[in-house]
């Protein structure tokens, strides 16, 4: 007995469904361990890319991609959810609506890619090789496109790029060179190649003619791994000892002005903490993001002064999360910063907001910190602390501390990478760049959830791409140690209150995506395209 058309269509739309939720569960360990992530993502992918390269017209690969593509974000983001509902007092189902719409929007870039992919460069089972060749290299270079559009369209939004599901897996030794972009390519490039032996009868099943765009894709992720032995950059200088602070602040107290000094005490004992037996007094300690809730002019002297007296008892430097107000060229200016001081900083310095180690967001938060036109309707029914920030320069002073050259990024700024490669470079006057990232970051709005371990995931993707070492401090976790190979050297468990000591060496020399940024991967993004295009052009007219 045949089924009827309406159960296949059914069926096949609760499979790209399934396959797209299967896909959200690969950007972080749990509950898949680290070394299934990489090849689920591209077993899932490649579920994606047989429905869509095959499909019967460009529409239905839309519909197909987009049903994949929603399933991903929809699960994958989830803890948006948590924000929105529990820390923002909207319902439950304005809510879930709001996620859902976030993950209907997002699911438009793979619904595009896949329609155009199959647009241009239809694959079927009796395709000759060189139409497969071209048929999952025009797959793979849309997606990745379409990828990148979402990273800067609308001042982008790039979590969940396929490219982070692969830190674990050998495609991870080309993100020095290509970025998680070009990761992305040879990834999706790896997911079609596979669709491409999947053929639905013996009699049509894989032989010598499938194998062409397998071999190199196979080929391709495994180059991987010799290029994940090259050692991209060198020690510079002495290990620096730093202490990471996860104060975990619940976040429903974090902005309650009654709580204000009991969360200012929380961080100044485990500031002043001295260290333990065997371990090495910090040369700089580094708290998490907005440590302080309210602008640094609006804190009581004496509770700076007593921050001083810390940092002059232990000498060492500070450096921590704070909403910035000054003013600039006779205007109030305001951002989310981190700044730097010791025991000899000036007070005034500290009041004002203009000590010599400072560093202001670049990439400013949607709706957190600055309101896109015509949204205030939405803002209005949040109970979430917002406001419009001043965006920080593209190129700011790394902190320097113990000889090493510390380069600040703020939330999730490490997302962009392209953002990060400015302080990387020597600057105007020939200080040297950045020999350590720090991402200071606040994931209280989500809870115990994915986000805090996709956070990290992203965070051991940028410290491969720089070859630079990076430090994360967090409110909640996960407050971690990461080398420049993209290892977790060390970190602390979710939602308690610690220091991390830690002793982390700098690194010095710029890899080729430390150079170019994006330029390479979007390069072979277009020539894979123009060739893969311009090949199903030529086989249509035969």
């Amino acid at each position: 007995m045949t089924s009827s058309p309406r159960g296949r269509l059914l069926r096949g739309a609760a499979g790209l469904l399934l396959a797209g939720a299967a896909h959200a569960l690969t950007f972080s360990p749990g509950p898949l361990p680290d070394w299934a992530l990489a090849a689920t993502q591209v077993l899932m992918l490649a579920i994606a890319a047989r429905a869509t390269l095959y499909a019967p017209s460009a529409r239905q690969a839309w519909a197909r991609g987009w049903l994949f593509g929603f399933a991903t974000y929809a699960l994958g983001l989830y803890w948006i959810f948590i924000s929105l509902h529990r820390y923002g007092d909207l319902s439950a189902p304005l809510s879930a609506a709001a996620v859902l719409a976030l993950s209907a929007f997002l699911a438009l870039f793979p619904a595009t890619a896949a329609a155009l992919a199959r647009r241009y460069a239809p694959l079927s089972p009796d395709s000759p090789p060189s139409r497969i060749l071209s048929g999952t290299l025009a797959w793979a270079a849309m997606w990745a496109a379409f990828e990148w559009l979402r990273a800067v369209l609308l001042t982008g939004f790039p979590w969940l790029n396929i490219g982070y599901a692969q830190v674990d897996g050998p495609i991870a030794g080309w993100a020095p060179l290509l970025g998680v972009h070009g990761m992305a390519f040879l990834s999706a490039f790896v997911a079609a190649a596979a669709a491409s032996l999947w053929q639905p009868s013996k009699k049509a099943g894989p032989g010598p003619r499938h194998a062409l765009a397998a071999g190199i894709a196979l080929a391709l992720a495994a180059a991987g791994w010799p290029l994940s032995r090259i050692d991209w950059s060198a020690p510079a200088g002495d290990p620096l000892n730093v202490r990471l602070v996860q104060g975990n602040i619940e976040q429903s107290q974090k902005f309650d002005p009654a709580l204000l000094e009991q969360s200012l005490i929380r961080h100044l004992d485990l500031t002043a903490m001295p260290p333990a037996p065997g371990v090495p007094a910090p040369q700089l300690i580094i708290l998490p993001e907005t440590v302080l809730p309210l602008f640094q002019d609006q804190l009581d002297p004496r509770i700076w002064n007593t921050w001083r007296g810390v940092a002059a008892q232990r000498n060492t430097v500070i450096a921590m999360g704070v909403p910035l107000h000054d003013r600039v060229d006779g205007r109030d200016r305001y951002t989310n910063s981190v700044m730097g001081f010791d025991g000899d900083t000036p007070l005034e310095q500290l009041l004002a907001g203009n000590t010599a180690m400072r560093y202001d967001k670049r990439h400013l938060v949607p709706w957190g910190e600055y309101v896109p036109p015509g949204f205030h309707w939405f803002v209005d029914m949040l109970n979430i602390p917002l406001g419009d920030f001043d965006r920080g320069a593209p190129r700011q002073t790394p902190f320097a501390v113990g000889g090493q050259h510390l380069a600040f990024n703020i939330c999730y700024e490490d997302l962009f990478g392209p953002d990060l490669l400015p302080a990387l470079q020597p600057g105007p006057n020939g200080e040297p760049g950045a020999t350590i990232l720090v991402n200071v970051s606040n994931l209280g709005w989500f809870g115990d959830s994915w986000a805090l371990r996709q956070h990290l995931q992203i965070g051991r993707l940028r410290t491969i791409e720089t070859a630079r070492p990076m430090l994360t401090s967090t409110n909640t976790g996960i407050t971690a140690a990461i080398d420049a190979r993209g290892r977790v050297a060390a970190q602390l468990a979710p939602l308690q209150a610690g220091v991390l000591p830690v002793a982390v060496q700098g690194m010095t020399g710029l890899t080729p995506y430390a150079r170019f940024g994006d330029k390479t991967a979007l390069a072979l993004i277009g020539l894979a395209l123009i060739a893969a295009v311009g090949s199903g052009r030529k086989t249509r007219r035969r």
